[in-house]
Formats: structure tokens, C-alpha cells, sequence
């Protein structure tokens, strides 16, 4: 059996996620590799229900420990249902997004304090990380210029800028406390040189 592994991929929105994963997937699956692309919040049909509950615009908003809560839901039921079954079957997992979204974004966006987050993270999935964890770095202007003209914003994306700039510092903050598996790539660039990025990553990482 194949010795899988566990990839995720991290940004604001608009940072060319979903680019990125479908350039993982094709170099993995190009070493032979069996994979499995998934995202969160969602990958199960009971994560996708959380999501459209998270994305939704509403009137009277949402609190940011329920959304917290929310969040690790999803991915308690992920967890269980699609990524540790994949990997113990020597599976490569990509996923858009994991718990390092959640201390950026409501550990330092919604203010509830990275150190709260990671006590959740602990909880859910005790012994689990990422493998490797590409973090998209883009000025968040750009982000949401890009993020605005593809389609009508979710709750997260109407978001005012400054938020958007606490989850960057929040990124900025993973990274500095874990450089060996967090890699940030300047996803500001042209695709082409953010793509050469990314496999530089992939071969340094499968090469250590």
C-alpha cells in the first residue's frame, strides 16, 4: 500500500485556491499517487448542509462562536466520514481549507482568540495536521477585487477589508510558528510563476 498524506490549502478569498488544488492534484496524481480533492467547510453531504448555513447571508447575523462551533462541525463529521478513511487507505488528501482557516478567521478575524481555536482543533482531531499547508498570500484588495467579480459575495466575502486583513495577520502568525509545514507562496503574482511556486513546494517537501 501507498503511504498517503494530507495537503491543504489556505488564503483569503480570492487568493486562487482552487487553481492551486487543481495543480497539486494533476502533479500528484502525475507521481501516481491516488487522490482525494475536498474543501471545508463541506466534503460530506452534512458539511455542505453547514456551509450553505455559514455562507448564507442573514438579518440577524451570527454569532462568532457559533460560527466557530459551526466550522468545527463540519469538520468533525469531515474528519471522520472522508479524510482519516482516505488516508488509511493511502489516499493523498487535498483540502481547501482546515483548521488553520479557523484561527485565522475566527481565531483572529472574529477576535475569539487563536489560542481558543487551537483548543478546538485539539479536541476534533488530536494527532492530526497537515502534512504540508501552502498559505496564498494575497494583498486583500486584490483578493477581493478578484473574489467580487466572479460571483455574488457570501457572507464572508461582503466582509470589510479590515477583517480581511486581521485573517492575513492571522495567517502571517501560523506561519511564523510553523515554517516547516506552513510555506507561503505570493499569490499576487502571474499563474505562471505562482504555479512554479507551488511545485517548487511540492518537490522540496516530497525530496525532504
Amino acid at each position: 500500500m501507498k503511504s498517503g498524506g494530507f495537503i491543504t490549502v489556505e488564503g483569503i478569498e480570492g487568493a486562487g485556491k482552487s487553481t492551486a488544488i487543481a495543480r497539486i492534484r494533476q502533479w500528484l496524481k502525475g507521481k501516481g499517487h491516488d487522490v482525494v480533492v475536498t474543501r471545508e467547510p463541506g466534503g460530506t453531504p452534512l458539511g455542505e448542509e453547514i456551509r450553505s448555513l455559514l455562507l448564507a447571508h442573514r438579518q440577524g447575523g451570527m454569532a462568532p462562536e457559533t460560527e466557530a462551533l459551526l466550522m468545527f462541525a463540519a469538520r468533525a463529521e469531515h474528519l471522520r466520514t472522508l479524510i482519516e478513511p482516505a488516508l488509511a487507505t493511502g489516499q493523498w488528501v487535498v483540502c481547501d481549507r482546515f483548521s488553520d482557516a479557523s484561527s485565522a478567521y475566527q481565531g483572529a478575524g472574529r477576535q475569539l482568540g487563536m489560542d481558543q481555536i487551537k483548543v478546538l482543533a485539539q479536541w476534533t482531531h488530536p494527532g492530526l495536521e497537515p502534512d504540508l499547508t501552502l498559505w496564498l498570500d494575497v494583498p486583500v484588495e486584490l483578493g477581493l477585487r478578484r473574489a467580487n467579480g466572479r460571483s455574488r459575495p457570501d457572507r464572508f466575502e461582503s466582509e470589510k477589508a479590515v477583517f480581511f486583513e486581521a485573517v492575513r495577520q492571522g495567517y502571517a502568525q501560523l506561519t511564523a510558528e510553523a515554517p516547516q509545514r506552513i510555506r507561503r507562496i505570493d499569490a499576487s503574482a502571474d499563474l505562471a510563476t505562482v504555479t512554479a511556486g507551488i511545485e517548487a513546494v511540492l518537490e522540496r517537501h516530497f525530496n525532504d
